[in-house]
């Protein structure tokens, strides 16, 4: 019997082979010529050639091709393997590759790869009997869905926010006005995050071709990932949380630079602004109607018939004059550029280019021309180093203009037409292909110029922008969802597009707030301006042809409510800009979908939920659509305060909340510490030297990092910052204000502790030293609209109360100990 069973087993094997030999799906075989490293193991599996890498201790890489393993480049990966204590042993079943944190068992007959927890649960498995297969050039990974399985992130994807049962395309594409469910738009990053049975994953496909990713769309089996060309090449992440898994995928395509703090301030911009008459009316109307503002966008106008480092000089005759003019009153001009550079005889930038031949090309060496708005069109090859050097020469054309911020787009390459030729050719880094290959890596090697040049002509930080890109461009720029349209549900879309964004490893993101097709409602306006001001780049745009979207044009209504919820968010500028200094060291966004933290509470996926999120880590936003009376939210576990009443809510909790055009619905979180500035009408004024700190008692410990630096100059990589941490502990009623790091001196020199949530508060003391402070009534009992609960005869209404107690801020370490009654 154990004869004919091994005889049965063996007939079987050799069955599976010759049904893979005549398969026209090309699957790997038995693993054979196995080579261990340090840290990797290579081996040939039939006729496919592979390598699975140890990169960190929480990171796997596999690579698998048809041929011999080529060249190893990556525009996304900028981080070498670790050096991981690894152990690597093997017996004739498999290979087992074990870190400190993972498990991956390469399995021999056939190959296939599974990855577990060091205590032995699965988290992640190839398919039985799909693997990764190839059709043609086609290559895709197949993976075993879990039970009740999800899928989040994938970056700039329409849809909800739990992916399973959808596919998705990765071809950036030019979608004016595009469908809430429109797949492909703009940019590509092929990076996601799986969800089951308590784990959490992440996978990062580095593959620049179109591609493809199916979380169960028209099959019950598996999810899958996979390219039409190019070698299998993905990074496996695990981590027990979400944000270690952002945190690991950001520590492989890189993390986004400190933003000069004027970009945080509130932009106006416009298709288009013109003449400079125009642009200064504008900014000089924001200043006399007290509107809080940084930026003004110029768009294709500025330019002599749409033509790159040009102006028009009838629409802009002294583009110095102009922005030296903005300056003065405290704003920053951002211009857009096209990657299309017009054919004309003559015209300096294409003469320049043409001579140094930057462009990409034909086989038969002749530039490719397309159509866009200044007419026929070479573009930049900014996959080779020659023409990333052409373009960052160019942007000195910028510098010498005052120009402070670069707006990249129609880089998808957008064309007339939709339709570049695949045969078209690109550098590559030295290692020739055509369009399939590099389509999708354009976008991100235009920004990288754009910022290259930008850091090395401007004075300051720049300020940069893109409609497009792949995989590591929050390394260079900012990213916003392209043009959308004034909409209530294109609205929520953007919040989900912005979320999704986070997930992805970008931080600083943004949608045209107002919409840029169409007309916005008084109402919708209003509303997407309340949003506006809790995202990270806070840009209100439009289109040509549609009626003006300032916020004055909307009637005296919204223009105060705008203004409330504007200088709301200046006077959150120290709590933003240490949000974003936490971006640059962990990848963690600013705009945090809830699963970040609430990964395994169904309720954040569920469709009447999933647009709330939290900005940074203390407020949670729930928004709403315009028309709307009334409002389901769901609060997370844990304590919750109405940001306008300071009404205290238990989470786990769904509640009913009456909707009205004053009021967008925030929330704060238990324990959260909050640092707020006095008002300033743009951040190139200074605030008043008192830092008022917001902390909101709770149960649980949390630490706040403060970071402040000049805000504008590359002095902090120097260690020209000022940082320190400040921590509550409610179960031994503390507050520790840490000392300070850095060489950079606080604009602040007092504070002002209140205290949200405290009732009965005793002796509180000052390193020991009891001091008085003031119970009071908050005097500004809704933070964001300036309503005072004090009325004509000194009554309180609705008040609650809080405790206040000012002090000098120290250098060094202060603790405020307090006592309850």
């Amino acid at each position: 019997m154990k004869f004919k069973k091994i005889t049965l087993i063996l007939g079987c094997a050799m069955s599976i082979s010759r049904l893979m030999a005549q398969s026209p799906v090309l699957m790997p075989g038995n693993v054979e010529g196995i080579t261990i490293s340090e840290q990797d193991v290579a081996f040939k599996a039939g006729s496919i050639f592979g390598k699975v890498i140890v990169y960190s201790p929480s990171v796997i890489r596999v690579r698998l091709d048809k041929k011999p393993l080529g060249r190893d480049f990556s525009y996304a990966v900028i981080a070498q393997p670790q050096k991981t204590k690894t152990s690597i042993s093997q017996n004739e079943e498999s290979i087992t590759v074990l870190t400190d944190s993972l498990k991956a068992v390469i399995h021999k007959k056939p190959f296939a790869i599974a990855y577990y927890t060091i205590d032995g649960q699965l988290i992640n498995q190839d398919e039985p009997g799909l693997t990764t297969g190839w059709v043609g050039e086609e290559v895709t990974a197949y993976k075993t869905m879990m039970p009740d399985e999800r899928f989040i992130g994938l970056g700039e994807k329409t849809g909800n926010l739990d992916r399973k049962g959808n596919a998705y395309t990765n071809w950036n594409s030019d979608t004016y006005g595009y469908q809430i469910d429109q797949d492909p738009i703009y940019s590509t990053i092929p990076f996601y995050i799986g969800i089951h049975h308590s784990l959490n994953y992440g996978i990062f496909m580095d593959n620049t071709y179109q591609s493809d990713f199916n979380f169960g769309a028209s099959n019950n089996r598996f999810s899958s990932f996979g390219a039409h060309g190019g070698e299998m090449n993905y990074y496996f992440i695990y981590n027990k949380n979400i944000a270690g898994i952002i945190q690991s995928y950001t520590g492989l395509t890189g993390r986004m630079k400190m933003p000069p703090l004027w970009s945080l301030g509130y932009q106006q911009n416009r298709y288009s602004y013109y003449p400079d008459t125009e642009v200064l009316r504008i900014a000089q109307t924001l200043r006399e109607k007290k509107i809080p503002s940084d930026g003004i966008t110029l768009d294709i106008h500025y330019m002599d018939r749409y033509q790159l480092f040009t102006w028009d000089k009838k629409r802009f005759p002294d583009p110095p004059q102009l922005t030296a003019k903005l300056n003065k009153l405290g704003f920053k001009l951002t211009v857009i550029v096209d990657p299309g550079i017009k054919v004309e005889k003559g015209a300096p930038a294409y003469e320049s280019g043409a001579k140094d031949s930057v462009f990409i090309q034909y086989p038969d060496k002749t530039f490719y021309t397309g159509q866009v708005w200044p007419g026929w069109c070479n573009f930049t090859d900014f996959t080779s180093e020659k023409g990333r050097a052409w373009w960052r020469k160019q942007v000195k054309f910028f510098a010498d203009n005052g120009v402070s911020g670069i707006w990249n787009d129609m880089n998808e390459i957008s064309t007339w037409g939709q339709k570049m030729p695949s045969n078209v050719l690109f550098d590559f880094d030295g290692a020739k292909t055509t369009h399939l290959q590099a389509h999708n890596v354009y976008a991100l090697e235009m920004v990288r110029s754009s910022f290259e040049g930008a850091r090395e002509h401007f004075k300051e930080r720049p300020f940069i922008l893109t409609r497009s890109g792949y995989a590591g461009l929050q390394r260079y720029s900012a990213i916003w969802t392209g043009d959308n349209r004034a909409e209530d549900n294109h609205m929520l879309l953007g919040v989900r597009l912005m979320n999704s964004l986070g997930l992805s490893g970008v931080s600083f993101t943004a949608m045209d707030i107002g919409g840029f097709t169409g007309g916005a409602s008084t109402a919708l306006f209003t509303r997407w301006m309340q949003i506006g001001a809790f995202i990270p780049y806070y840009r209100n745009h439009t289109a040509l042809n549609t009626k003006s979207s300032e916020p004055w044009t909307y009637g005296e209504d919204a223009l105060e409510i705008s203004r409330n919820f504007i200088n709301f968010r200046y006077k959150l500028m120290p709590y933003m800009y240490s949000n974003f200094y936490e971006s640059t060291q962990t990848g963690m966004p600013v705009m945090r979908s809830l699963a970040i933290g609430n990964t395994f509470d169904a309720k954040v996926y569920d469709p009447a939920f999933q647009n709330q999120y939290l900005f940074g880590g203390a407020f949670m936003v729930a928004p709403f659509e315009s028309t709307k009376e009334y409002g389901k939210i769901y609060l997370p576990q844990g304590g919750w305060y109405n940001l306008y009443s300071d009404e205290q809510l238990q989470g786990k909790a769904e509640i009913i909340q009456p909707l009205n055009m004053s009021h967008l619905p925030v929330f704060v979180k238990e324990s959260s510490i909050i640092p707020m500035q006095s008002l300033v009408q743009t951040t190139a004024d200074a605030p008043t030297d008192t830092l008022t700190l917001h902390v909101y008692n709770g149960k649980v410990v949390n630490t706040f990092v403060l970071y402040e630096d000049d805000g504008k100059s590359y002095n902090y990589e120097n260690n020209d910052f000022n940082k320190r941490a400040i921590s509550f502990n409610p179960q031994v009623g503390q507050l520790t204000i840490g000392e300070t790091a850095g060489n950079f001196v606080s604009k602040f020199r007092q504070v002002k502790l209140v205290m949200h949530g405290f009732k009965n508060i005793g002796k509180i003391k000052l390193n020991n030293k009891v001091v008085n402070g003031q119970s009071a009534y908050y005097t500004m009992i809704d933070p964001v609209n300036n309503i005072d609960p004090q009325g004509a005869d000194g009554g309180r209404r609705d008040a609650v109360p809080v405790y206040e107690l000012a002090f000098g801020l120290s250098a060094q370490k202060q603790v405020i100990d307090y006592e309850l009654k």
